[in-house]
Parts: C-alpha cells; structure tokens; sequence
C-alpha cells in the first residue's frame, strides 16, 4: 500500500495526536476520516484481488495439465501471499512432480499443510487467509465526538435488470450485439 505525500502528512498528524491528545479542528478530523476510509478501500480491493486470484488459481488447477506454467506461477505467488494449500494442490503437485519446480512447490505445500494440521490439532487457529474487514473511525482522541457521523451517499435505486455479483448490471444483448446494418448488394456491371 502507497500513500501520497499529503496522505502522510495527515496520517503524521494522527500519529502525533494519537501519542499527545489535544482538541482538533474539525478540518484535520475530516482530513483524518478522509484518510480512513481510502485505508478502508483499499484493505477492501486487496481482498477482492485477492479472491479474484484464488479464483484464477482453482481455473488454472481445473485446467491441467495444459496450464502446468500459469498453475505452478499462480500458486508461487499465492502461497507467498499466505495461502494454505489445499489437498487438490497436493494431488495436482504429485501429478506434476516430474517438473522440477512442481516438486519443489510440492515439497513446500506439504510442510505447510503439515503445520496447518498440527495447528488445528492443537487447537490453535490459523491466520486467516484473507483480512479481516476493519471497523468505521468513527472518533479521534480530541477530536470530534462519534455522535456527528458524515453524512453517507444515497445508495442509489435497485435496476430493473438483475445485478450480478461483480456490482455491475449484465449488459443488454442489443448492447453487446448491435443490429446488423443490411449490405446493399454489389452492382452487376453490364456487358458491351
């Protein structure tokens, strides 16, 4: 995550105030909510990508053994990200492990489902694979109480098509397939 030179400077100014409460105008209280909810969406966007690339990783699993590269890139950059394989990883990895870089992933998925079992034995649980949601700011020390909460957009009519998960309206069929404008015939050319 990246924050621009002005974001910085509010979240200094929050850190400070945080460490030395003092009253604050409500300028710098909205700089500061402001700067919550951009944290909130882009904690939000991080777990869509996220479930989008799992999403892509169970395609690529689904699709073997022609996606053997895509599959074994997707699932390096996964575990990196701190997925837990599951055991159609494993099987899909023993299936693969005459490549040098499956048995590799192989080995590792293995001593991570390993430890993943013995912390569920143990009765310890597991970080959770993708973030937990954060709860609204809704007062900072000194500053404006909670009881004057921003006012929120209006959350707009429901459309009259269904709206899938993605939050988009599925486009009409006239809108993705437009009318076939009619070709006039070729002239025939007389003869003489």
């Amino acid at each position: 995550m990246a924050f621009s030179a002005d974001e910085l400077r509010v979240l200094r100014r929050a850190l400070a105030i945080a460490l030395h409460p003092m009253p604050l105008p409500d300028e710098e209280v909205q700089d500061c909510l402001r700067l919550a909810g951009a944290v909130d969406e882009a904690v939000g966007e991080a777990g869509r990508l996220r479930a989008f690339l799992l999403a892509d990783l169970v395609r690529y699993r689904n699709a073997l053994p022609g996606s053997v590269s895509g599959y074994l890139e997707l699932l390096q950059d996964a575990l990196a990200g701190g997925y837990a394989p599951c055991p159609d990883d494993l099987a899909a990895l023993r299936a693969l492990r005459h490549k040098p870089v499956a048995a590799a992933l192989l080995e590792r998925c293995q001593a991570l489902a390993e430890r993943s079992a013995r912390a569920r034995l143990a009765g310890r649980a597991m970080p959770p694979t993708a973030p937990a949601p954060r709860s609204r700011l809704l007062a900072l020390p000194g500053g404006r109480a909670a009881d004057a909460e921003p006012e929120r957009p209006k959350t707009p009519a429901a459309p009259s098509r269904p709206v899938p998960p993605s939050g988009r309206p599925a486009p009409k069929p006239s809108e993705v397939f437009p009318p076939r404008r009619p070709v006039p015939p070729p002239q025939q050319r007389a003869a003489g």
